[in-house]
């Protein structure tokens, strides 16, 4: 399948509503046709993994297209550069989470992106390095602790951005790393109530929002079933 035979399938499959209801939950780009995620996850399985293509419907700029080439992808081709080169494209918080979330985790080059880009200025790369943390934290089960441990040093330099997006990622990664194991809990909580004593509005937000999270007694239950 073409670049060009991909973006006329999902074409026919959006539509205005749809366009409007990505706007409602902040998912602005500037060309969509507004397909469901689900219709373009289906049609990433007809197609599957095709490096060459992916790097074709991504250069599209077509918010859809970009989609389908994360879930086309092959992680295992994917580069250092490519990852750099998509992360300065992103337009909102969908294309970042997706690529970090289905992609990037799988990748040789998620921990070192995650050092990069949490330094970044730009909002949606600076994002990309917490959704990523959250993504490996949530996907990657073969990864020591230590890591993550040091990762709080991240979170916690990163927490005074009032940024929307940014703080939201932030946020996600601390939980995300809470809900790992009863050490990285104890850690996630103790950082989150740090946070939540911060003369920073953002950093307050964090704390507290993570710690109404990892309280909960779903949250608690599944942390101790993985001692």
């Amino acid at each position: 399948m073409t670049a060009a035979e991909a973006l006329a399938l999902l074409e026919r499959k959006g539509s205005k509503k749809g366009v409007a209801g990505m706007a409602r939950y902040g998912i602005v780009a500037r060309k969509a046709y507004g397909v469901s995620v689900g219709d373009i996850r289906a049609l990433g399985k007809r197609i599957g993994r095709d490096h060459d293509l992916a790097g074709r419907l991504w250069k599209t700029g077509v918010y859809e297209g970009r989609l389908l080439a994360v879930f086309v992808e092959d992680p295992k081709q994917v580069t250092s550069r490519q990852m750099d080169a998509w992360a300065r494209d992103f337009e909102n918080w969908a294309d970042c989470d997706t690529a970090c979330f289905h992609l990037f985790d799988k990748t040789p080059f998620a921990w070192k992106k995650i050092e990069q880009w949490s330094r970044r200025k730009d909002e949606f790369v600076k994002r990309a390095a917490f959704a990523l943390l959250a993504s490996v934290a949530s996907h990657d089960r073969r990864t020591p602790d230590a890591p993550f441990l040091a990762a709080m040093e991240l979170i916690e330099r990163a927490a005074d951005d009032e940024r929307n997006f940014v703080k939201k990622g932030v946020n996600w990664a601390l939980r995300a790393i809470g809900n790992r194991n009863r050490r990285l809990y104890d850690a996630a909580l103790a950082t989150a109530t740090r946070l939540a004593r911060s003369d920073s509005a953002s950093a307050r937000w964090i704390g507290k929002d993570a710690l109404r999270d990892l309280v909960r007694p779903l949250v608690k239950s599944r942390v101790a079933k993985k001692a």
